[in-house]
């Protein structure tokens, strides 16, 4: 919360029953700003960061950065997309969404 509170955006209530209360608008917040505030970027690896490039040898052949650009850019778009109003209004994820077949045959995921 402290984070949160030093970025401005929960202010902090004392007493017995305070805690800490938003302090931006609900549509105003997204999950991009918050995961940017943990996580610092939100690109999947190094050379397709902006904030946080790091080169790399096989920049210049590498036909798999492509798609790991592809996943920044969707990643970003969405999560800047997503407000914290937005998700507060959207449904929970079910197990089975989690579990879908088409999806667990990978390892990692």
């Amino acid at each position: 919360m402290i984070e949160l509170k030093n970025a401005g955006w929960v202010v902090s209530i004392p007493g017995r029953d305070g805690g800490f209360k938003l302090s931006v608008a609900p549509d105003e917040l997204t999950m991009g700003k918050v995961v940017r505030l943990f996580d610092g970027l939100l690109a999947p690896i190094g050379c397709v960061s902006v904030s946080a490039y790091e080169p790399c040898s096989q920049e210049r052949t590498c036909r798999f950065r492509r798609v790991l650009l592809e996943i920044r850019n969707y990643t970003t778009r969405l999560m800047d997309k997503a407000t914290l109003a937005s998700v507060l209004l959207g449904k929970p994820v079910l197990r089975e969404e989690v579990f879908e077949a088409a999806f667990i045959s990978g390892e990692g995921i």
